[in-house]
C-alpha cells in the first residue's frame, strides 16, 4: 500500500489504493481521521468515519478487486472517493444501487448502505473513469452547536445516534481469532440488539465439515419462529453457509443494521474460512510428503498395494479397495480395509458382486475409460484409475464418509494418493522383475545339485543380495579319480560381473573335463581373465580331492582367496593353505600347492568374503568369529554345518547383507 499527499492552496489531498482484504475498512478509517486531525476537521470524524467504513466494506464484499481511495480537505469540508475495477455499468456498482426510497425498510437490500450516505453527506455522487467506477460524497463543516444527525426512521422511533452506529460499524478493527471469534459475534450481536431493542440473536454457520448448522453466538433469548423475526443470511462462499437471527421486527431501521451486521460478519467468517482451508491445505500437504515417503520405503508389491487402503482409510473415506488388471486386463481385488473392522467381511462381499450396476463394474469402467467415475448407494463414493509411466494398472476405489462428502480438495488429494501409489507399485513391479532376473541368472552360475557320493560329505549354501547379480559362485566338478571343488568371488555385481562368472566357471569345467593339472587350470583361467575380463579379477580357491583308503587327500590352491578352516573330528580348527595371486591383475601368477588330509569325520570349510566381511556397524564378523562357530560343529553332517555357518553370519547383524554369501563343506564321512 502506497499513499500519494498533495497539498494546494488551504487544501490536503492523498491517494491510496488498498487491497481487496477484511483490514481495508480500518485502513481507510485511518487514513480518514489522519487527514481530518491534520485539517482540524475534527467535528466531522463520526460522519466521516461512518461513510468511508461503509463504502470501504460495501466494495470489499461485493467488488473483488483493490480499491482506489482519494481524500480531500479543505476549510469547507471533506471529500471522500472510494473507486472499484469490478466490471459493469455505474449502475451496478459494488456499494449497491441509487437509492430512491426514503424509509430505510423499503430500500433494497444492496442500497441500504446509500440510505447512510444519502442522509449524512452534504453532497453525493458516482464516477465512471473507463477502468474503475466508485462512489464519493461531500461532507461540509458544520457549526460547533449542531446537533448529532439521526437517521430517518419511522415516527415514534428511538433512532441510534451518529456515534452508537460508527461503534457498531467499526466493531471490526481487531481481527478476532478462532478462539475469540464466537465471543466477537456474540459482542457484536448485543450490540446490535441494544440499538434495535431485540430480545436476543443467535448467529447459525454450517462450515460445510458434515456437522451441519451449528450455533456459533447468541445473545439473549433465542428468536422464536414468528413474524416478528428477522433472518439475513451471511455473505460467503461454500462450503460456509448461515444466517443472523435477531428477535425484533423487520419494520424500521432493525432489518438494515442487520444487513449491517450480518456483512461484517461475513468479512470475518470468510476470513475463518480461508485460515481454514490454507490450513487443510497445508495438512494435506504433509499428509502427502508423509504417504510418498511411506510408499516408496516399500519395494515389495504386495506389501506396497496393502499399505495403500491403510493410508486413505479412515482420513479420506469410510472404506478404500485396491484393485489390479491381469494379464487379460481383468480387475482383481489386491487389497481392501474399512474403517469398521466389523464391516471388512460385507465390504469384500459387496466389492465382489456382479452385474451392470455393480461396484466392479464401475471399477471396470474407471479403468476402461481412464478417468474418475462416481458409483451411488447403497457404497456411494468413486474410483480412481491407477496408471503409472502410460500404463493401466488397476483402480483406486473409495467410499465416502457416512456423514460427509468429498469435497474438491479430498478429491484433488484422493487423484495425487493414486498417482502415487501407481508410480509405488510400478516401481516393486519393475524391482520384483529385476530380482526375478538376478535370482534366475544366479541360479544358472550355480550347480543345480552337488554329488552324492558314499563316504564323502558335499554342501553349499549361498545368500544373494540386492536385485543385481553378484560374482560369488561354487562348484564341485568330477574327475576319473575324484572331484574337483571350487569357491570363487568375481569383483563387482550386476550383468558383466555374472558374464565374467559365467566365463571363469565354464573355462574350469572344460580344462578339468580334459585332464589338465591344477596350475595349469589357473595359468590359463588368468590369462582368459585378462584378455576378455574386461579389467575385472576373481580370487580363487580351487582344491583336487581324492580317496586314499579312509583318508581324502586334498591337494589346495589359494588365487588371492581366504584361507579354508579345517576342522578335525575332535573339535580341533586350523586356517589351512598359503595365498597366491588374483586372477585377471598380471599376466604370470604363483599359487603355492597345499596339501591336506582329511581324516574320517574331518572337514574343510570354504567361503567367500561375504561371511568374514559381515558388518555390524564397523564390526566385521571375521576369520576369528568363523573360526570359533566352526568349532562346536565338529561331528556334524555337511549339510548341517554349512546351514548352522550360514545362520550364525546372517544373524550376525540385523542389516541385510552387502555382498553375497557362499560356503562349500566338504567332509570325509567314511
Amino acid at each position: 500500500m502506497s499513499v500519494e499527499t498533495g497539498r494546494t492552496t488551504g487544501a490536503l489531498v492523498r491517494r491510496v489504493r488498498l487491497p481487496n482484504d477484511r483490514r481495508t475498512p480500518a485502513a481507510a478509517r485511518a487514513l480518514v481521521r489522519s487527514v481530518l486531525e491534520e485539517t482540524g476537521l475534527d467535528e466531522l470524524i463520526n460522519e466521516a468515519l461512518l461513510l468511508t467504513t461503509e463504502l470501504s466494506t460495501n466494495a470489499v464484499v461485493h467488488a473483488g478487486t483493490e480499491l482506489d481511495m482519494e481524500v480531500a480537505a479543505d476549510p469547507g469540508g471533506l471529500t471522500v472517493t472510494v473507486t472499484d475495477f469490478a466490471p459493469g455499468p455505474v449502475e451496478e456498482l459494488a456499494v449497491g444501487p441509487r437509492n430512491d426510497k426514503t424509509e430505510i425498510g423499503e430500500v433494497a437490500e444492496r442500497g441500504r448502505g446509500l440510505l447512510l450516505v444519502d442522509h449524512f453527506a452534504s453532497r453525493w455522487g458516482t464516477v465512471h473513469e473507463g477502468t474503475g467506477k466508485g462512489v464519493w460524497f461531500r461532507l461540509e463543516s458544520k457549526p460547533a452547536t449542531a446537533s448529532p444527525a439521526v437517521l430517518p426512521l419511522l415516527e415514534g422511533d428511538a433512532a441510534p445516534t451518529v456515534g452508537e452506529l460508527t461503534a457498531l460499524l467499526q466493531s471490526d478493527a481487531e481481527r478476532p481469532t478462532e478462539e475469540t471469534l464466537a465471543e466477537f459475534a456474540s459482542d457484536l450481536i448485543a450490540r446490535l440488539a441494544r440499538l434495535t431493542g431485540a430480545t436476543g440473536g443467535v448467529l447459525r454457520l454450517d462450515r460445510g465439515d458434515g456437522g451441519g448448522r451449528q450455533l456459533l453466538a447468541r445473545h439473549g433469548r433465542p428468536p422464536r419462529d414468528n413474524a416478528a423475526t428477522i433472518r439475513v443470511p451471511l455473505s460467503v462462499q461454500r462450503p460456509y453457509a448461515g444466517e443472523l437471527e435477531l428477535d425484533a421486527s423487520p419494520e424500521g431501521y432493525a432489518l438494515p443494521l442487520a444487513t449491517l451486521v450480518a456483512e461484517r460478519l461475513s468479512l470475518h467468517l470468510e476470513n475463518d474460512r480461508l485460515r481454514r482451508t490454507d490450513l487443510r491445505r497445508q495438512t494435506w500437504l504433509t499428509f502427502l510428503a508423509e504417504a510418498s515417503e511411506l510408499l516408496a520405503q516399500s519395494l515389495d508389491v504386495n506389501l506396497t498395494m496393502a499399505l495403500i487402503p491403510q493410508l486413505v482409510v479412515p482420513r479420506l473415506g469410510q472404506w478404500c479397495a485396491v484393485h489390479t488388471t491381469d494379464s487379460w486386463g481383468r480387475l482383481q481385488l489386491a487389497a481392501a480395509t474399512h474403517a469398521d473392522e466389523s464391516a471388512v467381511s460385507q465390504l469384500y462381499g459387496t466389492l465382489s458382486e456382479t452385474g451392470p450396476d455393480s461396484i466392479l463394474a464401475r471399477l471396470e469402467e474407471a479403468s476402461r475409460l481412464g478417468q474418475q467415475v462416481m458409483f451411488g448407494t447403497p457404497s456411494e463414493g468413486f474410483a480412481v484409475p491407477l496408471v503409472a509411466r502410460g500404463q493401466r494398472l488397476g483402480t483406486l476405489a473409495v467410499g465416502r464418509h457416512v456423514r460427509h462428502r468429498h469435497d474438491v480438495d479430498e478429491v484433488a488429494v484422493l487423484e495425487d494418493v493414486a498417482r502415487r501409489a501407481a508410480l509405488a507399485i510400478d516401481n516393486a513391479r519393475i524391482h520384483d522383475e529385476r530380482h526375478k532376473v538376478a535370482r534366475t541368472l544366479q541360479a544358472s552360475l550355480l550347480p543345480p545339485a552337488l554329488p552324492h557320493v558314499d563316504g564323502v560329505g558335499f554342501a553349499a549354501e549361498y545368500v544373494p543380495t540386492g536385485s543385481e547379480v553378484g560374482g560369488d559362485f561354487y562348484d564341485v566338478v568330477p574327475t576319473g579319480d575324484g572331484w574337483v571343488v571350487v569357491v570363487g568371488d568375481v569383483s563387482g555385481k550386476g550383468v558383466q560381473a555374472a558374464t565374467v562368472t559365467g566365463l571363469v566357471r565354464d573355462v574350469i569345467r572344460i580344462l578339468v573335463d580334459d585332464g589338465k593339472p591344477m596350475t595349469e587350470i589357473l595359468c590359463r583361467v588368468n590369462r582368459t581373465l585378462v584378455q576378455r575380463g574386461g579389467g575385472r579379477y576373481c580370487t580363487l580357491a580351487m582344491a583336487s580331492v581324492t580317496r586314499d583308503g579312509a583318508d581324502l587327500r586334498v591337494r589346495l590352491h589359494l588365487a588371492g582367496h581366504d584361507r579354508a578352516v579345517l576342522v578335525h573330528a575332535d573339535g580341533r580348527t586350523a586356517f589351512v593353505g598359503e595365498g597366491g595371486t588374483a586372477l585377471g591383475l598380471l599376466e604370470s601368477i604363483s599359487s603355492p600347492d597345499v596339501a591336506v588330509a582329511l581324516g574320517p569325520g574331518d572337514s574343510l570349510i570354504f567361503y567367500t568374503d561375504g561371511v568374514t566381511e559381515r558388518r555390524r556397524g564397523r564390526e566385521l564378523f571375521g576369520t576369528d568369529r568363523l573360526r570359533q562357530a566352526a568349532t562346536p560343529l565338529a561331528g556334524y553332517p555337511a549339510d548341517v554345518m554349512a546351514a548352522r555357518l550360514r545362520s550364525t553370519t546372517i544373524n550376525f547383524s540385523v542389516e541385510e547383507p552387502r555382498d553375497d554369501i557362499a560356503i562349500l563343506v566338504l567332509r570325509n564321512d567314511a
